[in-house]
């Protein structure tokens, strides 16, 4: 997952790069909830997002979905099924109100021709997501479950996390079969986890998500396995 040291690709592009991006799209609207993007469909555009966050998932080995990464304004998302000519391999998903600017596979290869500088700044941003997601798959390797949940909120509440009066809300519109894709557990493990989180006062459950309200122990928990 790439939760920390993310910058868009929007910032990461000079002014004209920027605005020939713009120039080249279609402005789109989502409502929360709804999938922008289908794993193993066919790739016609990318998307670049505007404002709104989006959650992207995949099927995991143990049947659930995978949490990969939380996306939002300046990011893109769908370049690396328009750039391999594959079928798509994640899910993009609106967690809420979503407006983006989609570009057709056929005019975003052709800008990429155009303005080198656009192609540079993408290719750094793959590098970039690449070796984050190999860091964590190495850092997770030594972990058990609880310390991978632990590291997991973690991540969440430092690069997404709302403030609320008495702790920090987790992104919401993430479920607990996303969760344990992520961390390699079945629903079960992680709704076991979470009640013990829960009567320890660690966090909290609401309908609107997860509200942590006591990050100290979780940082105490992920330490064990980390150091």
């Amino acid at each position: 997952m790439e939760f920390e040291d993310r910058v868009p690709f929007v910032v990461r592009l000079d002014t004209e790069d920027r605005q020939a991006l713009f120039a080249s799209g279609k402005r789109m609207a989502f409502p929360a909830r709804q999938v922008l993007l289908r794993e193993h469909e066919p790739s016609a555009h990318v998307l670049i997002l505007l404002s709104g966050w989006t959650k992207v998932t995949s099927a995991a080995a143990n049947g659930y979905e995978a949490l990969l990464a939380l996306r939002g304004p300046g990011d893109i998302v769908g370049e690396g099924a328009v750039l391999s000519g594959r079928p798509r391999s994640a899910t993009v998903t609106a967690l809420g109100r979503v407006e983006a600017l989609a570009v057709e596979a056929d005019r975003f290869g052709t800008l990429l021709d155009e303005r080198p500088g656009i192609a540079k700044k993408l290719l750094a941003l793959i590098a970039d997501r690449t070796r984050d997601s190999d860091r964590r798959r190495v850092q997770y390797a030594a972990l058990n479950v609880q310390e991978r949940l632990a590291l997991l909120l973690l991540e969440l509440i430092r690069s997404h996390g709302q403030e609320t009066q008495d702790g920090v809300q987790v992104a919401p519109g993430l479920t607990q079969s996303e969760l344990a894709g992520s961390v390699g557990a079945s629903r079960e493990a992680i709704a076991r986890l979470l009640k013990g989180l829960r009567e320890r006062g660690v966090v909290r459950t609401e309908r609107r998500g997860l509200v942590v309200l006591r990050p100290e122990v979780l940082r105490q928990m992920s330490r064990q396995g980390t150091g």
